[in-house]
């Protein structure tokens, strides 16, 4: 049977040589489409907002979601701007359930990641491009090689691109694209150099946040 969309997985090896799947993503403006705009960068433009506008006013009303439906959703909206599996979500959760500040944690935890900073930094225009930058060795975190994306950075660490990448165009084009965006108080980047320091942790604000992590508690706890 043909499905009607393509979906498309990256595959990585384990160490034992077994496959790996990262985060299978089929059409971005469909998903887009469900979870709102923000979830990716791509649709993040006057072009996709118009084509969602025209559609909307085509659409019939759809009744108030449900509690279960509202929950879900905010846990999808979550992991596609990650771009994590639903199993890294449910250990984030119950690891940030234990603090005195859940939606603090949660938040410190996802922003903290090795890929989350590259693309916070500009070194990268997308997250997704951010975990290739991360998973292929480009990076130093304190003066060692990482490939993992999901790498903890903690305060006061340093993320370097590594010798060997600095003349590849993944970062020479990089350097003029990402100066357009804002870089979070917390952090404290060098472009020409190509180094950043973490000065201090992301505050969760929910003004702020595009992200509602108390419903995805919600979710969880059901």
């Amino acid at each position: 049977m043909k499905l009607p969309y393509r979906i498309t997985v990256r595959v990585r090896r384990n160490r034992d040589g077994s496959k790996k799947s990262m985060l299978p993503v089929k059409s971005k403006y469909k998903i887009a489409k469900r979870l709102g705009a923000s979830i990716f960068e791509q649709t993040q433009t006057q072009k996709f907002a118009l084509s969602e506008a025209r559609a909307t006013k085509s659409r019939p009303r759809r009744r108030g979601a449900s509690d279960y439906g509202r929950q879900l959703l905010e846990k999808q909206r979550v992991r596609y701007t990650y771009g994590i599996t639903e199993t890294q979500l449910s250990n984030y959760v119950k690891k940030a359930y234990t603090t005195a500040d859940p939606s603090t944690s949660l938040h410190k935890m996802l922003e903290m990641r090795a890929d989350s900073i590259v693309y916070r930094a500009g070194l990268a225009p997308t997250r997704r491009a951010a975990r290739q930058i991360v998973s292929h060795g480009h990076i130093l975190v304190n003066g060692s090689r990482t490939t993992t994306p999901s790498h903890h950075v903690g305060k006061g660490s340093s993320i370097t691109v590594r010798e060997g990448s600095r003349r590849s165009p993944l970062f020479t084009s990089q350097s003029e694209e990402g100066e357009g965006r804002q870089v979070p108080q917390w952090l404290s980047v060098d472009r020409d150099a190509l180094t950043l320091q973490v000065t201090s942790e992301p505050q969760y604000t929910p003004t702020e946040t595009i992200l509602d992590y108390p419903t995805v508690f919600e979710f969880y706890s059901r």
